[in-house]
């Protein structure tokens, strides 16, 4: 064999084993590694600004703002495993059958955490928003923290039954060495999709529609009185913005988080789901992890608190004693 053919081998000691390389353009193989280390990146960094915000500052220590906790914990490993990825696009995984394993069973239980916790923020919008009065009862900081683990557990359980014969025998589906391919039958791919897209969209459409009716019912409410305001009807007046905002938030998180996983359960969809392989779906994984970095844009960047503490970390001045008291 030539060394033209050996340099296409993952491993060309083993040249009747190994697996073959995906050759690539050079301008090709340097794009898709600079988007991807990009991507990587800013999620990392962008989700690290809200863990840090939200728990230095004592007065973000709200329910709503632990579950942007939870969601920026699972978006921040989600942009740690793109690095996988990256390792992964010529098509050869160096790290072993187990570290294959393990790459996707943290890939499947992160993303899944990620999209539970944004049911979670949809339901507690919408218990804030149509049920105003019952929040501050029925939505405290220890039930949201119950609910976070919760979540997390069950993501761990799920996903860990779904790759239950690759943690089995890791390997065991691979046709070469060098190959990280994960088995995932019909029924755990049916299973995986309808509670990781068709119930969290329902779930969250559904809530939203509810928040976007009684926003505009509100609105019209509003807009009837206004010859009338007075110092409370003004206070109201802003409670009803603030509603009518977070209305809007969600519906850009709806549209955003359809975008982004459409393609994959497109491809689950299709019946192509026998074998996942990391490096023909590694397109698709990426727009999937897009998500995770647009999260703490959507969810944080809106808040006028996030911009100010993202001020106070770049500068340094939570280092300052006292500075988790600091008014945001």
């Amino acid at each position: 064999m030539s060394s033209f053919d050996e340099d296409e081998l993952c491993f060309p000691q083993l040249l009747n084993s190994s697996c073959r390389k995906s050759i690539r353009p050079y301008f090709e193989s340097m794009l898709i590694y600079t988007i991807l280390f990009s991507i990587s990146i800013v999620t990392v960094i962008l989700n690290m600004l809200v863990i840090i915000s939200i728990s230095h500052f004592k007065q973000l220590h709200t329910p709503t703002n632990l579950l942007l906790l939870s969601l920026a914990v699972s978006d921040c490993i989600v942009g740690f495993l793109i690095i996988f990825q990256i390792i992964l696009i010529n098509g050869c995984w160096f790290l072993g059958d187990i570290m294959c394993v393990v790459y996707f069973v943290l890939d499947y239980v992160i993303t899944s955490a990620s999209i539970g916790t944004m049911i979670l923020i949809s339901v507690d919008r919408y218990v804030a928003i149509c049920h105003p009065l019952h929040y501050s009862t029925q939505v405290t900081k220890k039930r949201t923290d119950i609910c976070n683990c919760l979540c997390w557990m069950f993501c761990v359980l799920v996903n860990c039954l779904i790759l239950k014969d690759n943690l089995k025998q890791p390997g065991r589906y691979n046709t070469c060495v060098g190959q990280c391919v994960v088995n995932v039958n019909y029924a755990s791919g049916l299973a995986d999709m309808i509670l990781s897209f068709i119930f969290p969209v329902t779930v969250i459409v559904v809530l939203y529609m509810r928040v976007f009716v009684v926003a505009v019912s509100q609105a019209q409410a509003m807009r009837s009185h206004i010859t009338s305001v007075t110092l409370k009807c003004s206070v109201k007046v802003t409670a009803k913005k603030s509603e009518m905002k977070a209305a809007i938030i969600l519906g850009v998180v709806v549209v955003v988080f359809l975008i982004c996983v459409c393609p994959y359960y497109c491809v689950v969809l299709s019946g192509q789901d026998t074998m996942i392989d990391a490096e023909s779906s590694a397109i698709i994984m990426c727009l999937f992890y897009i998500n995770s970095c647009l999260n703490p844009l959507i969810y944080a960047l809106f808040y006028p608190w996030f911009r100010k503490s993202i001020k106070l970390i770049v500068t340094f001045k939570i280092l300052e004693t006292d500075s988790c008291n600091t008014n945001l």
